[in-house]
């Protein structure tokens, strides 16, 4: 996901999931959808393991992604504002 979070097509949210920012390409749409798709499997299993919530795991694993994002990722904050990580 670097390419197109660098250019501000591809945002994260405060849920750990991915999320289009602009239009984008199909090939770019589909890259989102798999991502998002293989992260709310690895959330469902934490959250089973855990017996928690996969909301609960992924705001967790929305941390840790911004923290290793690249410098000019888009994060949206659950109040919907958009901030770009420096």
């Amino acid at each position: 996901l670097d390419p197109p979070r660098a250019q501000g097509i591809v945002g994260e949210r405060f849920d750990g999931f991915a999320v289009l920012r602009k239009k984008a390409t199909s090939a770019v749409k589909k890259l989102v959808d798999q991502t998002n798709k293989q992260r709310r499997s690895v959330y469902r299993k934490r959250a089973k393991a855990t017996k928690t919530t996969i909301q609960a795991v992924g705001r967790i694993y929305a941390k840790e992604i911004m923290k290793n994002a690249p410098r000019g990722t888009w994060f949206q904050h659950e109040s919907g504002k958009w901030s770009k990580k420096k």
